[in-house]
């Protein structure tokens, strides 16, 4: 049941989010006031212009003398008439014959036949025009050819696809492996975004990948504010701006236009760097992600709470992706780390502070001036004898290397057959060699990042359940996940927050108001209500106070706010439960309502008729 149409006609012009609140969260909705570029960018939108008209004036103005000296002496030249008069050619026709002349058509000797003076002007004429043409093409394929040329052409296009989007979009810096995969995860949701990156072959792969709609990309810099700009910062619809290039300092800058150009947008921030982490909250409220040392998080709960990460993978993975496998808890022991650059340096920091021993092995000079680590240069086997691998419980790979991290896991393994594997993944081509070697965790830092950006970008009450997750115990996240597998099945997870207010849910108030409206009656299926949608409530706010896993019994009131993790089709459901008339009274109360206009029609004219009758029998003469 339900109108697919009506659904759809909602999301496109119905109500969006509120002013202050985090876009694609409940009532969120981006500014009102268009913000239109202003200077170097919207210069820069019509330099192509300019640039023709600067490269093209010399060819232009020999073409225009050309043909100026071609007509003056076809007017001065004396040609003769049908009766052997001389006779002059006026103006209009010396422009005409020159006009067919110089654009090879050649209608003829118009309009009687030239003397010979007349034809040897006009073949000096003809070898000149083509001597003009050949200048001003030359000039124009060496403009089409030139890389200024080709960039304005570009940043004009762009600014063109950017000005035309009237929905809210994202604005991604930097198209790195961290970039792609939030872009694939951005449109799998049908949310649009923009792309600025200064690698022309990324920005040339946005026309090839099997996106929904045309992603606007510019090769620049994310560093430039007038870039970004042109990008669409200043764009009443845009939402958001990630920062996700590979280098600290160009995520900083990003950060700090933003924090000063709109400071009322959400940025999300990648860094390495500690000290530039503090640098950027302090411009606005930028979340900042430090891929290794949000891992290090990750990795303790991997290892001590195996069902708890894998809620968390679930809950903020890239559509697409199916359920996390869930792995086993590692008892305590000594840790390995082979490699101690930054990622090695933050995973130490946090084992060492979660109360574990970890022996740290470096190949060559160590940039750290710890004395615990130890150096050498040996082969991969020699390096777990000397880290005394068979009395550890876990190895880390955490070099920079592909094919060393590879050889150290394979080393490992050899060296002790029960040891706990975690691997770094620094190459996506590299995927095929880590699957098929299978080490317990692979730590892939770009999509690490990407989940946590898509918890960002999810809701509020979304990040808070994922802080609460890594408080609760085992028990409770086994519950959790068994809970979600057995009603959304293992496939992809999707997350969305339903506001039970009058702007976004009108037609469930008179519902909510009964103070009978229960949970799990809203969540029935509009195909069977009898079943329960693909979906799982996972926290339910109300007046400040959050209730994370609320059961179906729980009475809903006005004001609520629900947070639902389930299948994507799911959404659609509650939507049609929301909008469509006959859909919700079949969902809350049983009732079969006619969905549409005729059948609407058709009802009310059948009760007409059945109560017309009832009333006729009723009037009938009683006994006399």
């Amino acid at each position: 049941m339900g109108n697919p149409l009506l659904t759809f006609w909602y999301r496109l012009f119905g109500p969006g989010p509120k002013a202050g609140q985090r876009p694609g969260s409940a009532g969120a909705r981006p500014p009102v006031e268009v913000l239109a570029p202003r200077g170097a960018p919207r210069e820069q939108a019509t330099a192509a212009v300019f640039l023709v008209l600067r490269r093209m004036r010399p060819p232009l103005i020999v073409l225009v003398v050309i043909f100026a000296v071609s007509v003056l002496g076809l007017m001065l030249i004396p040609g003769q008439g049908p009766d052997g008069q001389p006779r002059q050619m006026g103006m209009l026709h010396a422009f005409y014959v020159m006009a067919y002349t110089a654009t090879t058509i050649g209608f003829g000797e118009i309009p009687y036949p030239y003397t010979e003076a007349q034809r040897l002007w006009l073949t000096l004429a003809i070898f000149l025009t083509v001597v003009g043409w050949a200048y001003a093409i030359g000039t124009l394929l060496a403009l089409v050819q030139d890389r200024e040329f080709r960039r304005a052409v570009a940043l004009q296009r762009f600014a063109r696809k950017v000005a035309r989007l009237r929905e809210p979009f994202w604005l991604i810096a930097g198209q790195g492996e961290t970039g792609r995969r939030l872009g694939d995860a951005l449109d799998a949701r049908r949310r649009p975004f923009v792309v600025v990156d200064p690698s022309e072959a990324r920005i040339a792969e946005l026309d090839t990948r099997s996106y929904h709609a045309d992603v606007p990309g510019l090769v620049g810099d994310p560093a430039n504010p007038g870039h970004l700009i042109a990008a669409g910062l200043e764009h009443r619809h845009c939402a958001g701006v990630l920062a996700l290039t590979e280098d600290d300092r160009t995520n900083l800058a990003v950060t700090v236009a933003v924090g000063l150009l709109r400071p009322d947008l959400p940025i999300v921030a990648r860094t390495l760097s500690r000290q530039i982490a503090e640098q950027m909250e302090s411009f606005g409220s930028a979340a900042v992600i430090n891929p290794f040392d949000l891992f290090g998080d990750r990795l303790r709960l991997a290892l001590q709470a195996p069902a708890g990460y894998q809620l968390i993978e679930w809950l903020t993975g890239i559509p697409g992706d199916p359920m996390p496998p869930r792995g086993v808890p590692v008892g305590p022991g000594r840790w390995v780390v082979c490699g101690y650059g930054r990622f090695g340096q933050e995973l130490t920091a946090d084992l060492r502070r979660g109360g574990l021993e970890v022996t740290v092995v470096d190949r060559g000079a160590t940039t750290s001036a710890d004395p615990s680590v130890l150096r050498t240069d040996e082969p991969e086997d020699e390096v777990m004898v000397l880290a005394d691998a068979r009395g550890a419980v876990g190895l880390i790979a955490a070099t920079d290397d592909d094919v060393a991290n590879l050889a150290l896991i394979a080393a490992g393994r050899r060296a002790n057959p029960g040891l706990f594997l975690v691997a770094r993944q620094n190459a996506p081509a590299n995927e095929p060699l880590y699957r098929a070697l299978s080490p317990d965790l692979v730590v892939v830092p770009p999509e690490v990042v990407a989940h946590q950006v898509l918890a960002y970008l999810g809701s509020p009450v979304l990040l808070r359940l994922l802080r609460d997750v890594a408080d609760r115990d085992e028990a409770w996240a086994e519950k959790m996940v068994d809970r979600l597998a057995h009603r959304c099945g293992t496939g992809e997870l999707v997350t969305w927050q339903l506001a039970l207010a009058a702007a976004d849910a009108p037609t469930l108030l008179p519902w909510l108001r009964t103070g009978q409206a229960r949970l799990g009656d809203l969540l029935r299926s509009p195909h069977d209500r009898e079943l329960p949608i693909a979906a799982v409530p996972l926290v339910l706010v109300r007046d400040g106070d959050e209730l994370i896993a609320p059961d179906d019994d729980v009475i809903l009131a006005e004001g609520d706010e629900l947070l639902l993790g389930g299948q994507p089709g799911a959404r659609q459901d509650l939507d049609n439960v929301l909008l469509d008339e006959a859909t919700r009274e079949y969902v809350l109360h049983g009732h079969e309502v006619p969905s549409g206009w005729l059948w609407r029609t058709l009802a009310a004219q059948r009760a007409a008729r059945t109560a017309d009758g009832v009333s006729a029998g009723g009037r009938g003469p009683g006994p006399g």
